[in-house]
């Protein structure tokens, strides 16, 4: 049986990433048999979760896991055109490599925001110590951000980009039950992110972008 590893739910989230989200979706899909557990991600490789556990072989980020899944038979585009094909390609580097980000800078650079963040995500860490260690690993991730380039834009700026894209996914929608094909494809597991966008956590302020 696969196993996929995971960190532990938090914001009602499974595994508290987008990726885990779509991992367990494109797991649903495949038709195989699975289940999930929680790993340390200091462990894993690339130091990064979800990671898929196939016998003895480790397999990291959700992209390799859906290739995986193709080798073994999955069709994740089953009827769609070559066209629908690139352009599902071009809407799921929007969501995994554009929206992400965004989500990411909501939750760890607002100061609003923050304290709920850190309380959820480092609950098993013990109060005396817990502000030293999040506010390290808190400082690592907006150096990266900033890196990335979101931690550069101002909130208004964020906003902005945030509300073209989901514009963008709304076009394409239209009145249709998918964005492309008339069943489930691969852009759902990675649009799966996008209810966190148009929906409040209740951690957010209603100022927050999602």
């Amino acid at each position: 049986m696969l196993t996929l590893l995971t960190f532990p739910d938090h914001f009602g989230e499974p595994g508290s990433s987008p990726f885990v989200v779509k991992s367990i979706c494109l797991l649903n899909m495949s038709g195989q048999p699975w289940q999930r557990k929680l790993a340390d991600v200091r462990k894993m490789p690339k130091q990064k979760l979800p990671v898929l556990k196939v016998g003895d072989r480790l397999i990291p980020d959700s992209e390799n896991i859906r290739s995986y899944l193709e080798e073994q038979g999955a069709d994740f585009d089953a009827g769609l055109s070559d066209s629908d094909r690139a352009a599902s390609r071009a809407f799921i580097r929007m969501a995994e490599e554009h929206l992400y980000f965004h989500q990411v800078a909501d939750r760890w650079l607002r100061d609003d925001v923050w304290a709920v963040t850190r309380d959820v995500i480092f609950e098993a860490i013990p109060k005396p110590i817990r502000g030293l260690i999040s506010g390290k690993i808190r400082k690592k991730l907006q150096a990266g951000l900033y890196t990335q380039g979101i931690a550069r834009f101002t909130e208004a700026e964020r906003a902005e980009r945030v509300a073209k894209d989901l514009h963008a996914i709304k076009l394409q929608l239209g009145d249709k039950p998918y964005l492309f094909g008339d069943s489930p494809t691969q852009q759902m597991p990675a649009f799966a992110r996008c209810s966190r966008a148009l929906s409040r956590s209740r951690c957010r302020p209603r100022s927050a972008i999602w």
